[in-house]
């Protein structure tokens, strides 16, 4: 079942920041982790679904999706490399909702052959977050795959300032995902609300 999403929807590597974007107002987080040990893991994830739960926010576990299910998350995060080794049987029926990440129509067209619950499209500008093999899609494609995805959530990612959301929003996305212009803020409980603030007027 196709649920609403909160638009502004911040990107962070711990609980703590989990817990720093809950207490500015977020209510939809994703929780991405890389490389660290399983313990560790666990433990921040677990730590940031009890966060999540206290306030009635929504968190998204990015890639774990064996942690996720063990530990009763209620939304997974999947890219497409991720999607070769995941058991979605096991995902469905626990009745996780999942997302996945796309950047071209032919990754968009094996996302929605395993029924997302929602589908993130990407880099729409230029990031430093990571280095992208693919050009920065653009406004544009923004419409084509809200026309391809129909009721499930489209999220934006990639380069976005609060202008630039607000631009996404307009173009068709439902949400719009951020990294660096929150956590990279001089204060960034107030860059959130200000995103919270724009995002929700505009959605």
């Amino acid at each position: 079942m196709t649920r609403r999403l909160d638009p502004f929807y911040p990107v962070v590597d711990s609980a703590a920041w989990v817990r720093r974007m809950t207490n500015a107002g977020a209510k939809l987080v994703q929780l991405r982790v890389k490389d660290k040990p399983e313990s560790i893991l666990r433990a921040e994830i677990s730590d940031a679904l009890a966060t999540c739960s206290a306030v009635g926010a929504d968190l998204v576990v990015n890639d774990y999706w064996e942690i996720a299910i063990d530990l009763g998350a209620s939304f997974l995060h999947l890219g497409q490399e991720d999607l070769d080794d995941a058991d979605l049987t096991a995902i469905r029926a626990a009745g996780i909702r999942l997302g996945v990440s796309t950047h071209t129509p032919e990754e968009l067209d094996r996302a929605l052959s395993v029924d997302p619950h929602h589908i993130a499209l990407g880099p729409i500008w230029p990031t430093i977050l990571k280095k992208m093999p693919f050009a920065p899609q653009g406004l544009e494609r923004i419409g084509e795959w809200k026309r391809a995805v129909g009721e499930r959530p489209l999220v934006a990612i990639g380069g976005l300032t609060p202008d630039r959301a607000a631009q996404c929003l307009a173009a068709g996305a439902d949400v719009v995902a951020v990294v660096n212009d929150v956590v990279g803020a001089a204060d960034p409980e107030a860059r959130a609300r200000e995103w919270i603030e724009l995002t929700r007027a505009a959605a």
